[in-house]
């Protein structure tokens, strides 16, 4: 993964990409994400969304083309399988989020105190994770990505999980980091959702990009109409 100044938070030029050379997964797919940004991710299953993601991140063996960040090279990815220490204390699992972007006791303990407050973790800071449901382990990858304050987020299925309260929380504070100048990249299924919130969208099918744009882009690539909404065009394309 290189940094690129010019490229805004995050652009990617993906010719192919596979787990091995013979067998490229995802093609032609090309796309940024500006500063203040929030860009959709959309495909059926299959489509390529997680190997484009894992390209991003530099886990594929097999890339021809380019991923680039902005000049700082800051960014958090929040998967949709929350991934965590068995021993460790929700607590210590932010410390260690902290200290590995160096961010000072001060600003970490202001910030990971007022995320917990936000997602009502806050009395249970102290306890095991993994003791934990699927929608509270979401809310720590959440909070991990957010104390961290980068450049760019890439987000996995956010909403799986979450209550309604919870996801209110997550849009408001994607909002805030958005005027900040964070870009999100965001992988979702949540088409109703994404409708409301996404700049741009791109559409991935059978590994390549099927539509991009703005939503009345993407309704005149679909040849829909222009009241169509965001699911009427992901199934005629789809």
């Amino acid at each position: 993964m290189e940094t690129d100044s010019k490229s805004g938070r995050l652009y990617v030029d993906i010719r192919e990409a596979g787990y091995d050379a013979k067998t490229p997964v995802i093609r032609n797919i090309a796309f940024d994400v500006q500063a203040g940004e929030l860009v959709g991710l959309i495909g059926p299953n299959g489509a390529g969304k997680s190997t484009t993601i894992k390209t991003i991140l530099g886990l594929i063996k097999h890339l021809e083309g380019q991923v680039a960040l902005g000049a700082s090279g800051r960014y958090a990815y929040v998967p949709e399988q929350p991934v965590m220490y068995e021993s460790f204390t929700l607590w210590e699992h932010l410390r260690l989020a902290a200290s590995a972007f160096g961010i000072d006791e001060q600003t970490f303990t202001s910030r990971a105190d007022s995320l917990l407050d936000k997602f009502r973790l806050a009395k249970v800071k102290h306890e095991l994770p993994v003791t934990f449901s699927k929608g509270m382990q979401q809310k720590l990858m959440l909070i991990i990505g957010f104390i961290l304050e980068p450049d760019i987020y890439i987000v996995d299925e956010p909403f799986i999980g979450l209550d309604p309260r919870a996801t209110k929380d997550l849009l408001d504070l994607l909002a805030v980091e958005r005027q900040r100048g964070a870009g999100i990249l965001m992988s979702t299924h949540v088409l109703d959702t994404a409708e409301r919130i996404c700049d741009r969208f791109i559409l991935l099918d059978q590994g390549s990009v099927m539509a991009e744009g703005t939503l009345p882009m993407i309704r005149e690539q679909a040849e829909c109409p222009s009241d169509a909404t965001l699911f009427d065009c992901f199934h005629a394309l789809t």
